[in-house]
């Protein structure tokens, strides 16, 4: 049940994200009764269209279709009033709240000490807190780096550009695996890099991507919705990140830096039901060899040899036989 409140191998068409397995800890809080759905909540600072919040919406979402969550929602919550959601839901004596704490960072984890019985799941730039303030990283950067190859390869003017919100260590990694994917198979290449300054206005990131194209990008990375549209309307290749903008998109895009989330929310739930501890780093479930994340692409907007480059290097980053840079400074 899903309520809202107000406020892997490869197909030809794209990569599919295969399952990953649970990893449990020693247990300490009690274990949720194994025959009844959690009680979650997920508490969203964007709407849940905007391409984050709607993966972890869609994680949740499927996860009360199955029974094993109730789920209930917030979204369009600012950073001023966050905490006191956190603590409203809190008091209701739900399992599991996921959500972010960016914004919010100390007063996330204070909320999290007054309710120790409370499981919390938090994307975060920060670290883990208690026994009970789990957090996530975004780290779709194996993806990126790989659609940085094949737009390495395909520009002509030897000029890309990224639009991003805000330089946070999660955007930063994204957009800086991007352009280490470009100088792999183009070292002569330029890089253009935008942040709008939030992290949804569709508009804005419009028009920065424009501005780019204006200065002689050819392909865009995406970071921010709204950069795809730019790239529409001037006929320029782009590269989608979070989720698949291919269909929407089927002449502009051509490959996407895909995240998935229910594998940090199916390795938290298995930490409540168990008992586990939840403070504890779920990014790992974001890397692609965990199948949290990869790169979905069309085939026939791809030249067959930076194509068959690029598929080479994703299988080495599946096997650990490269591992893309961790790269979390301001590109610049």
């Amino acid at each position: 049940m899903t309520t809202r409140t107000n406020g892997t191998g490869f197909s030809r068409r794209g990569i599919l994200l295969g399952a990953t397995a649970i990893l449990l800890g020693t247990s300490l809080l009690a274990p949720a009764q194994a025959d009844q759905p959690l009680r979650v909540v997920g508490i969203h600072a964007s709407p849940v269209e905007n391409a984050w919040n709607s993966r972890l919406h869609e994680a949740l979402t499927e996860a009360a279709a199955e029974g094993v969550i109730e789920y209930s929602f917030s979204e369009g919550i600012s950073s001023t009033d966050y905490p006191r959601v956190m603590r409203e839901f809190a008091e209701q004596g739900v399992d599991l709240i996921v959500g972010e704490a960016y914004a919010v960072e100390r007063d996330a984890r204070a909320v999290a000490d007054d309710f120790p019985d409370v499981a919390f799941l938090m994307g975060s730039s920060g670290q883990p807190h208690g026994d009970n303030f789990g957090t996530f990283g975004t780290w779709n950067h194996d993806g990126a780096y790989l659609a940085g190859m094949l737009a390495g390869e395909m520009t002509e003017s030897n000029i890309v550009g990224s639009v991003g919100a805000v330089p946070i260590p999660e955007v930063n990694l994204l957009i800086n695996a991007f352009e280490a994917g470009v100088l792999e198979t183009n070292p002569d290449a330029r890089h253009l890099v935008t942040f709008i300054g939030t992290f949804f206005d569709p508009p804005q990131a419009r028009e920065a991507a424009l501005a780019q194209i204006d200065s002689g990008a050819d392909i865009l990375f995406g970071e921010r919705i709204g950069t795809a549209d730019a790239a529409e309307q001037r006929g320029v290749p782009a590269v989608g990140s979070l989720i698949d903008y291919s269909d929407r998109y089927p002449n502009t895009v051509f490959a996407n830096a895909v995240w998935v989330f229910r594998a940090k929310l199916d390795a938290a739930i298995a930490d409540v039901r168990a008992g586990n501890p939840t403070g504890r780093d779920y990014t790992e479930f974001s890397l692609l060899a965990q199948g949290g994340s990869d790169i979905s692409f069309v085939e026939d907007m791809i030249p067959a040899e930076a194509l068959e480059r690029m598929l080479a290097r994703r299988d080495e980053i599946i096997s650990g036989a490269f591992e893309v840079p961790v790269n979390l400074d301001e590109p610049g």
